[in-house]
């Protein structure tokens, strides 16, 4: 699986000539599946966050609004009930999944019961592209200031890549510099904190920053 964890989304055109040459075609070639799952688990996202993005409305411009050339929804929560037989085939078919925000720990939880997280292992080809909790669900922790899900046993998610991501950095008053440094001091291990014009690339496990904005690491 090839991996472009962003905060805001494909919002420049650094991030699009990254997301392109992961996908190894065009956009408007690709075949793009959403999960929408991570919104269910935070108080500010709902039905109606949701509709804009699987419909690409234009606030979702810089994820399901880029012009692929398909778009489904995968909704983790369903698919413990309809059988691996059908869904996994959905997955496979796809080029790239767009992970939107919401709480990564509530969308860690569905990845490991629905079984995606087993499967993406098996697909090398597959891109993921995640924005803020669709991105952070993949480090080891997210640290507790960003955990919402109240059933969350604490804010450890799946750990496929070895950093941790502060992300929305300067784009709200609790997320300054000097917030991230206290998050980072939390964590304990190398992390990242990235604006909304920051994305990270990973492939075979190397890490690359693609930024036409303001970024750092820690650890």
């Amino acid at each position: 699986m090839k991996l472009l964890l962003t905060s805001g989304g494909v919002t420049n055109p650094s991030i699009n000539a990254a997301l392109v040459q992961l996908l190894g075609k065009p956009i408007a070639d690709c075949q793009a599946l959403c999960i929408p799952t991570a919104q269910w688990g935070h108080p500010m996202c709902g039905p109606a966050s949701v509709r804009g993005f699987v419909a690409a409305e234009p606030r979702f411009r810089h994820l399901s609004g880029l012009g692929w050339a398909s778009l489904g929804v995968l909704e983790l929560t369903a698919l413990p009930t309809v059988g691996a037989e059908r869904w996994i085939p959905w997955v496979r078919e796809a080029d790239v999944l767009l992970v939107d925000d919401g709480d990564a720990t509530y969308l860690c939880h569905w990845m490991r019961a629905s079984g995606l997280a087993d499967l993406l292992p098996s697909l090398p080809d597959l891109v993921w592209v995640g924005v803020s909790a669709g991105s952070m669900v993949l480090t080891p922790r997210i640290g507790t200031s960003f955990v919402e899900w109240p059933a969350a046993p604490d804010d450890r998610t799946l750990g496929v890549v070895d950093f941790s991501i502060f992300p929305h950095l300067d784009a709200f008053p609790e997320n300054t510099m000097a917030d991230a440094e206290r998050w980072a001091a939390e964590i304990g291990g190398p992390a990242y904190a990235i604006d909304e014009q920051t994305a990270i690339t990973v492939v075979d496990g190397a890490a690359e920053v693609v930024s036409e904005g303001r970024w750092t690491t820690f650890g």
